[in-house]
């Protein structure tokens, strides 16, 4: 079957967000694409997405965050393992935000990702990011006090105006070429529970448990809610939000891959052109290398 990532992708980018409502995405939709299909789909991607990285890192003008967000095993970690497998290390890295050291609450809650900023030619991921800053934070009150905000500044409108911080810290990453991509990996609570079973039960998955994770499923709801509101807020044509269907780990995969290659094309990258100067000091250098052949065969 043939994969329309256009169309695909127009249907998960949140292009109306006073309209979007997370019930009318199927966290198990798969778009009639059978998983030995998307599997192969993807190897062509992760191929075709390791030359336009390369060209990227070459061009050295653009960078491109990704953004990762869901709720625990929603497959954050099986992204970057297999959407990002054919990428030069040197021009990717990875940074998973978890609980904010005591530097970090000593400034404010964006400083730590911009500490973390992908360069000029690089793609930067978070694996979670400034946005848990309105979700976990949202949901667990207690913690908006450990941030040492002053009192006076935490009213009832603390979460609008810190969706208008991060929408004007997207409109000046994008302004100044980095292209923000984001995506809300969009997990059934019956599908968590079932990742969560067999990381109780395969032993090679164990590392992954926490009851941590578990504890926070008595909040879903309070997440469901906080993750549209989010959504509302912040998905703007500079920075929209993809709600991916997560339930199926390889549809995921396909989904932000495609959006990542989509978003690499319209770059139209291309390898830095020598110039005359350039080319004449190559042509030396290559006369010099033969030469050197040649006086070394005439040993012979």
């Amino acid at each position: 079957m043939k994969f329309d990532s256009a169309k695909m992708l127009k249907h998960y980018r949140v292009d109306e967000p006073s309209r979007f409502a997370l019930a009318t995405i199927d966290c198990g939709h798969t778009a009639g694409i059978h998983k030995h299909d998307g599997e192969q789909i993807l190897a062509a991607d992760v191929e075709r997405l390791r030359e336009l990285q390369e060209r990227l890192y070459a061009e050295d003008r653009w960078a491109v965050l990704i953004v990762l967000q869901g709720m625990d095993a929603a497959g954050k970690d099986s992204i970057v393992a297999h959407v990002m497998s054919g990428v030069n290390p040197q021009g990717c890295e990875v940074h998973s935000f978890k609980a904010p050291s005591a530097e970090e609450l000593d400034h404010d809650f964006l400083w730590r990702s911009s500490m973390r900023l992908p360069a000029r030619g690089r793609i930067g991921i978070f694996n979670r990011s400034y946005y848990e800053d309105v979700l976990v934070v949202r949901v667990h009150r207690k913690l908006l006090a450990q941030q040492k905000v002053p009192s006076t500044l935490i009213g009832p409108s603390i979460w609008e105006e810190r969706f208008q911080d991060i929408r004007a810290f997207e409109r000046h990453l994008v302004r100044s070429g980095t292209v923000v991509l984001k995506f809300f990996l969009h997990v059934s609570r019956e599908e968590q529970r079932r990742r969560f079973l067999d990381r109780l039960e395969i032993p090679a998955k164990r590392w992954k448990f926490s009851m941590n994770d578990v504890n926070e499923r008595r909040h879903w709801d309070a997440y469901a809610t906080a993750y549209e509101d989010m959504i509302r807020a912040t998905s703007r044509p500079l920075a929209p939000w993809h709600v991916v269907p997560a339930d199926h780990k390889w549809f995921a995969r396909l989904i932000v891959a495609a959006a990542v290659i989509d978003a690499l094309e319209k770059l139209n990258l291309s390898y830095p052109k020598a110039g005359a100067a350039t080319r004449a000091e190559m042509r030396k250098i290559d006369a010099a290398l033969r030469a050197q052949a040649s006086r070394k065969a005439r040993k012979r």
